[in-house]
């Protein structure tokens, strides 16, 4: 971090820093009083949430952090966005049908998230997109609108078919996805069955790919799809079979979170192909699903790097109706209605995870001592005098010098030749040397590649009390980028650079990638911890992690709390969720928790037989426990 000393911080500065306006796509800002603040409908609004203070008010009720805060508001923004975008470019464009999204269940399938996208779609005729039976019947359920779309995708069985078909018959517009060439035969078997006449669709396996993390999920290889000979097999066998007047819908998917509109266009134009080719097969066809994949800018670069995206949500809904339409008219095609499964971009916004920090753990050289030994090892004579002969034009030579030194000392350590306190007395020269070196470069424009690592080498470690594998999973997992920043404080600056580290008791459990407009950084700036809570939010966690989250350590499922905006500009609790106790996770894990209860009765009363506690200390004890399995599975204050 860069900022004269002499300079006066402000919340502005805060802003800049974090890239909150970059990435926050205009939800999230920073208030004059150096809180985070949250725009829930859009960013033209007067009205705003202070995350600070619903943190304040959610710890009033006896909630404890971490807590995960999401906003209906938001989603229901998110939901008007995406289909105005493609209202307005179909007008533009004199597109001669509709555009009607569906979200994918998978994303996120907790009941009020998938309640308020359906409540915020009804006037878009919004539908869901289910991959499971369980998807399937709760996307029935909640679907109330007769001309919304649910698609069904995934592997299917007797009983998923079924259920398909009879949510078809009931009145809802249910489109079956031939995914896997062994299917056409079972949708065919069961429709005949029942005497329901299918809607289906059919996932053409395209050449084109995505790139960055899901890049598999198109190309060749890609899991599920038929390519162009299974796809001639499959028209055959409905056409034999009389059926072919139930194919409707092309489908495609090229990956999730695609970075580059350049990628999007490829793959729509040899879908456009496809289609094209099925109607004159003598499809009746009427829908072009392009799938998922409309990223967001989890670091506001606005660049095709894997956590941003080089286009808005406008652009993409623009490129989409303008190549259908150029396609279509060449080859004298009806035009479809435009089916997407955007799921990341509406939801991903609407959840921030707020933790408290339990402690730090700053990284400061110890002393050297005043006086030093009279006779020292060579080495490490030689450590001490490139420390006090290191200048802004020598660092990197003194850098190597150091290393050099320090690792010989090492090896003379192992072999027996040099003590503990020798050792020890090295270390904590060569380590301030790393101090001094790091003073130097960070006033530097160019940096030696070989000395980008140093910044991370000597950070502080900030302990969150919260679990990476349980709320963060992808940051673990694929890397992932996540804004993260302080919610409050914002007024101050910031003076130490750290890394995070989760409660769990595995070495993974640390972020230490955090968003920058230029690069990855690999420390975060944070506030000097002052004896007073210090809270962190991560931003952007609405998509898939809820879902994805895993027991690490029986750390289980945190306290949620939804939120909406009322129009009198104050906050509505609409929903809050307690995590989950230990016996809660205890149970998830097939442990019976009465008998746990009881066991723990035995030891205690064979304790107090051995005489190793008393009748009062057993009293104690046994509460204690017993309480404990009542308990947060998180840290509490």
């Amino acid at each position: 971090m860069k900022h004269e000393a002499l300079t006066r911080w402000t919340t502005e500065d805060a802003a800049e820093l974090y890239g909150i306006r970059n990435w926050g796509s205009g939800y999230f800002d920073v208030s004059p009083r150096g809180t985070v603040i949250m725009k829930p409908r859009n960013s033209t609004s007067n009205a705003s949430i202070d995350l600070y203070e619903v943190v304040r008010e959610i710890q009033k009720q006896d909630f404890s952090l971490p807590v995960l805060i999401r906003f209906s508001d938001i989603i229901s923004a998110q939901i008007h966005t995406l289909n105005e975008s493609f209202g307005k470019a179909i007008r533009e464009s004199n597109y001669r049908n509709s555009y009607q999204g569906v979200y994918p269940i998978k994303v996120n399938q907790k009941r009020q998230v998938v309640r308020d996208i359906v409540q915020s779609g009804a006037e878009y005729h919004h539908g869901l997109e289910a991959g499971s039976k369980a998807e399937l019947i709760a996307a029935i359920a909640n679907q109330i609108d007769p001309e919304a779309f649910i698609i069904c995708n995934g592997y299917k069985d007797r009983e998923f078919v079924d259920l398909a078909l009879y949510s078809l018959k009931m009145g809802v517009k249910t489109i079956i996805v031939i995914e896997m060439p062994g299917e056409v035969g079972l949708v065919l078997e069961r429709s005949k069955a029942l005497g329901i006449t299918p809607m289906l669709g059919i996932r053409v396996k395209l050449s084109s790919r995505a790139g960055g993390h899901w890049d598999k999920s198109g190309g060749d290889r890609s899991k599920f799809g038929l390519d162009a000979s299974q796809i001639t097999d499959m028209l055959d066998m409905l056409r034999n079979d009389g059926a072919l007047s139930s194919l409707r819908m092309l489908h495609y998917h090229i990956g999730s979170q695609v970075p580059d509109i350049r990628r999007i266009r490829l793959a729509l134009q040899e879908a456009c192909r496809f289609y094209v080719e099925l109607v004159a097969e003598g499809a009746p066809m009427g829908v072009l699903n392009v799938g998922g994949g409309l990223a967001v800018d989890y670091d506001g670069s606005s660049t095709n790097f894997a956590s941003s995206r080089n286009y808005s949500v406008a652009e993409y809904a623009v490129d989409v109706v303008e190549i259908i339409t150029n396609v279509l008219n060449e080859a004298e095609v009806p035009h479809p209605v435009i089916v997407s499964e955007s799921g990341r971009c509406i939801t991903a916004h609407h959840s921030v995870l707020v933790f408290d920090i339990l402690q730090a753990r700053r990284f400061e050289p110890h002393n050297l001592p005043d006086t030093m030994p009279e006779k020292n090892n060579e080495l490490i004579e030689n450590l001490m005098s490139a420390k006090n002969a290191l200048t802004p034009r020598n660092f990197q030579e003194t850098y190597h010098d150091a290393v050099y030194y320090r690792d010989e000392i090492r090896s003379m350590f192992t072999h027996g030749h040099v003590s503990l306190r020798e050792r020890a007395l090295a270390e904590r020269t060569f380590w301030h040397i790393i101090r001094q070196i790091q003073n130097i470069i960070q006033h530097h424009d160019y940096v030696p590649d070989e000395l980008q690592g140093l910044g991370p080498a000597i950070a502080d470690v900030y302990y969150g009390n919260f679990s990476l594998f349980q709320s963060v999973p992808d940051s673990w997992a694929i890397d992932q980028l996540f804004p993260v920043m302080p919610i409050h404080r914002l007024d101050e600056m910031p003076s130490r650079q750290a890394v995070l580290a989760d409660i769990t008791c595995d070495s993974d459990g640390i972020i230490d990638n955090f968003i920058d407009l230029h690069d990855v950084n690999h420390v975060l700036p944070l506030h000097e911890m002052n004896g007073e809570e210090y809270l962190l939010g991560i931003f952007l966690v609405g998509s898939y992690q809820e879902t994805l989250g895993d027991m690490h350590n029986l750390l289980g499922k945190i306290n949620v709390v939804h939120l909406r905006l009322k129009d009198s500009g104050e906050v509505d609790y609409v929903l809050n969720l307690p995590g989950d106790s230990v016996s809660d996770v205890l149970a998830d894990v097939e442990y019976d928790v009465k008998k746990i209860r009881r066991r723990i009765d035995k030891i205690a009363d064979a304790a107090v037989a051995e005489k190793r506690i008393s009748e009062t200390e057993r009293t104690e004890i046994i509460t204690a426990y017993f309480e404990g399995l009542q308990g947060y599975t998180y840290f509490e204050q």
